[in-house]
């Protein structure tokens, strides 16, 4: 079976030959009328006619030999040859433009040239691909060099990495195409495989991290248990058995939280429904209030001056504001005060979360979201934290048509808004 480009090209190739034979013949065909015409004026009329009759046979047309003959009646039908052509012109230049119309769909570059490598047809991804920043003016070259190396390879593929802004990795294919007689002309595949290439690194760092962060608190559950075994004096087991169980629940809480965050992700679109958000503001503040009783933090939670609906999931939504309610507590001063709070504006609703804390240096505001990342790994590692908390935050609001938007300062705490739009109440 042929290659799917190799049918590709050949179509669009095919295409544009058939109808410049098409156009010959029509041509042809008028031509023969004119031809006619004069020699109607200059020979006798026997061989005008043969003349005729026989231009018609050469151009696909059998008369039958029952049929009176005459040199109106090869004129008949030359003039039917010609309609029929012209039929078939037409037809086939809604084929090519048919085509050419799919290919521009296709999200990946196509490039295809003739025989005498001229460029014949561009899909428009190709052409924007071929764009004029320089690292288009690279891809164009590789592009260019690849076209060339198939005609004395027969196929040739490269990948390309340009470094952009923004950043981008292209794999180009060509390979020669034919009819199994002779060569039509090359074709260029060219496809952009950024987001492809991104999901893999984030895919290895993601394991790399979870083996990392299970790692540390699985080594300390050995080592203290191992010393345990070993230990007569009733004090210092009992602070071992402290010790152990204080790493057994941070490898739950990683647990919890990889669990959490994998189905949020997996619900790019979860079941819809509208929920107050008075309702789930309480019942985030309810799981924190442990944490925040044990820190003497107080939470300061004013709810909206109306009722005030979303359309979503109650349990992700309350995961979210969880996890910026446990964030704040964890790193507000002993005795400090969290604001929670929840404001109205051009059909959204922004719920937040402000405390008066450590704070996020400037460098780290971008990376906050992502997955294991700790502004303070000491630090973070104290109060319990796995890194995941404003990874699921982010999900959430992304899963909702919503964003998540920080303030901070370091030294001053920092101020959370979850944004997601309003649903009118009785809709």
């Amino acid at each position: 079976m042929a290659h799917p480009w190799t049918l590709l090209a050949t179509v669009a190739h095919g295409s544009a030959r058939s109808v410049e034979e098409l156009v010959v013949v029509a041509v042809a065909g008028v031509l023969g009328i004119v031809i006619a015409t004069v020699l109607g004026r200059r020979s006798g009329r026997r061989s005008l006619e043969q003349r005729l009759t026989a231009l018609a046979t050469r151009m696909g047309v059998d008369i039958p030999e029952d049929e009176p003959g005459g040199v109106e009646a090869a004129l008949t039908h030359l003039e039917q040859v010609t309609d029929r052509a012209a039929e078939a012109v037409a037809e086939a230049s809604s084929d090519a433009i048919r085509l050419r119309r799919a290919l521009d769909t296709m999200p990946q570059g196509v490039i295809v040239c003739d025989e005498n490598g001229e460029v014949v047809f561009r899909n428009a991804r190709a052409a924007g691909l071929m764009g004029g920043r320089h690292g288009d003016a690279l891809a164009a070259q590789a592009v260019v060099d690849l076209l060339a190396s198939a005609w004395s390879t027969g196929m040739a593929e490269r990948t390309l990495d340009l470094y952009g802004p923004p950043r981008r990795t292209l794999t180009v294919r060509t390979q020669l195409i034919d009819d199994g007689r002779r060569t039509l002309g090359v074709i260029a595949i060219i496809d952009d495989v950024s987001e492809r290439r991104r999901l893999d690194e984030v895919r290895r760092d993601f394991v790399a991290n979870v083996s990392h962060e299970l790692k540390t608190p699985m080594g300390a559950l050995g080592l203290l248990a191992e010393t345990l075994v070993a230990e007569e004096d009733r004090d210092i087991a009992q602070r071992l058995a402290s010790r152990i169980h204080t790493e057994a629940f941070r490898v739950s809480r990683i647990i919890d939280d990889l669990l959490d965050l994998s189905r949020i992700e997996a619900e790019e679109s979860p079941p819809r429904e509208p929920v107050l958000v008075s309702l789930v503001m309480a019942e985030a503040m309810e799981r924190v209030r442990s944490a925040s009783d044990q820190r003497e933090v107080k939470i300061d939670l004013t709810e909206p001056d109306q009722p005030l609906s979303v359309l979503g999931d109650r349990r992700q939504l309350v995961s979210a504001l969880y996890n910026l309610l446990d964030n704040a507590v964890k790193y507000s001063p002993e005795g400090g005060t969290v604001r929670f709070y929840a404001e109205q504006s051009s059909g959204q609703v922004s719920i937040v979360v402000e405390d008066g804390g450590v704070g996020i240096p400037s460098r780290d505001l971008e990376r906050i979201f992502e997955r294991f990342y700790r502004v303070d790994q000491g630090r973070s590692r104290d109060t319990g934290g796995t890194g995941l908390g404003l990874s699921i935050v982010r999900h959430v609001a992304a899963n909702h048509q919503g964003k998540v938007e920080v303030e901070s300062r370091e030294g001053e705490g920092s101020t959370f808004r979850f944004v997601v739009p309003l649903q009118p109440l009785g809709a």
